[in-house]
């Protein structure tokens, strides 16, 4: 790797410069006010270093990040309330889990799939496992506003972001009962079939759940039985009791999960409830498509200009490809979606095909090369370590070709899905040791773009 330590010093003296130069006001207003127009101009930001595609698809765990980010992850104590009833020590692994998936300059982009699906059930697992001593499966208005706080400030004190509510849509209310009739875990015993619901949860079918939903009914029976408890004790109309059945019997899922956390190990809990809410993140495309004019106009007419409506498709894609990174199952909904739209607007031919257009193109763009990285549908976690730095299971040689839906509808569900192969997981990562300097140029840029977001 020639010219490899003199690129780490000249990212130690970079890093240093916009440090010294961000204690300028002035400087740091300009670098945030160019920002947009900056990532406007650029087709996709370079984070990874690039991989050539393969017949044979070999991801691997990309380094995000190289040592010179480590000063940036130094853990800091928190301030805590001290009326939080919740045992944070108990879970200090999961927590350190947690505060690196969501690590500073990285959150909002892995928000999605990885950040606040592990915030969600770290959450669920505290009040669960809590629930073995207070006896209850909530917490009350007051407590969960400090536990959230004492939250928050655990995490940003070991790296993470420290906006994590607002990227999670996370709110003190999300810790208390809402309008679930109970909360008691007695009581919560004796009105659902509790040997049934744990017997349908301790060994979930991680790949298959999501299609044949065993564990998933027996929470929705468990939830609507505890909902019935409401309406059983109101005097109201029943027109009324039942404008609100929907929420509460979604209030009441919370509680199911947090019985299910207090009977479960830590770590089979988070495997239960990643696995869970992947189901639901799998289903759906996260992306925020633009408008679409620019496209219509170069493709519609039967393709008659190739070149005009490739490079059209071309920008709009480049758009969602800075967004975030998605799973497979994402994409492949992605794709299905932007295909809707143009065939609603009379482009019936596939412009997939003729532009070639892969479902990597939906997710956010990595390496010199603009390659987009795939997440495997199925949970994975951000992995920090101090001497090779940042990394995560992304499969950059699986050139999956976008398919162009046969209708202008969705398709009903991802488990129908099945004229596109997608792995669940892709194959064991093959461990990178070493780079060239092409691959040090995409670190040196990551790097400073890491400590832009940091400082500004």
């Amino acid at each position: 790797m020639a010219g490899g330590p003199a690129r780490i010093v000249n990212l130690f003296a970079l890093i240093e410069l916009m440090l010294l130069l961000c204690t300028h006001k002035s400087f740091c207003v300009s670098m945030t006010n160019s920002k947009s127009s900056i990532q406007a101009d650029k087709k996709a930001d370079v984070l990874l270093p690039y991989t050539s595609p393969t017949a044979s698809p070999q991801p691997f765990l990309p380094l995000l990040a190289p040592s010179p980010l480590t000063p940036f992850t130094n853990s800091t104590i928190p301030q805590l309330s001290g009326l939080c009833v919740l045992n944070f020590t108990s879970l200090t692994n999961m927590l350190t889990v947690t505060s690196t998936d969501c690590m500073a300059a990285f959150a909002p982009l892995l928000a999605n799939v990885v950040c606040c699906p592990q915030v969600e059930a770290t959450l669920v697992i505290l009040i669960g496992q809590s629930s073995k001593y207070t006896n209850t499966l909530s917490l009350n208005g007051t407590t969960s506003t400090h536990c959230l706080s004492d939250f928050e400030q655990i995490l940003v004190g070991q790296g993470a972001n420290d906006s994590l509510s607002k990227i999670c849509s996370v709110h003190s209310s999300n810790l208390t009962e809402g309008s679930c009739p109970v909360s008691d875990v007695s009581e919560f015993e004796s009105t659902v079939d509790s040997p049934n619901l744990l017997a349908a949860c301790e060994k979930i079918d991680i790949v298959n759940e999501c299609c044949q939903q065993i564990c998933q009914n027996a929470i929705l029976e468990a939830s609507r039985k505890l909902a019935q408890k409401a309406y059983n004790l109101l005097t109201l109309g029943e027109t009324h009791a039942l404008s609100d059945h929907s929420s509460r019997i979604n209030d009441c899922k919370s509680v199911v999960l947090r019985w299910l956390a207090s009977k479960l190990a830590p770590s089979r809990a988070k495997e239960v409830l990643r696995g869970l809410s992947n189901c639901g993140i799998n289903k759906v495309c996260p992306l925020k498509f633009p408008n679409l004019d620019h496209v219509i106009k170069g493709c519609g007419g039967g393709i008659s200009n190739r070149t005009e409506c490739c490079g059209s498709l071309e920008s709009y894609v480049s758009h969602l490809q800075r967004q975030s990174f998605v799973t497979n199952l994402q994409a492949l909904n992605c794709a299905a979606l932007l295909g809707v739209k143009l065939s609603r607007a009379n482009i019936t031919e596939n412009v997939y095909s003729q532009c070639r257009v892969s479902l990597k193109d939906f997710s956010l763009q990595v390496g010199a090369q603009e390659s987009g990285c795939l997440l495997p549908s199925l949970p994975s976690d951000v992995v920090f370590d101090r001497t090779t730095g940042v990394s995560f299971v992304c499969d950059l040689n699986d050139n999956i070709p976008a398919p162009w839906p046969a209708s202008s509808q969705l398709p009903p569900s991802s488990c129908n899905k099945t004229a596109v192969k997608i792995p669940a997981l892709p194959a064991v990562a093959s461990g990178q040791t070493s780079f060239d300097s092409s691959d040090m140029n995409s670190f040196l840029y990551l790097t400073v773009l890491a400590a832009l977001s940091i400082l500004i």
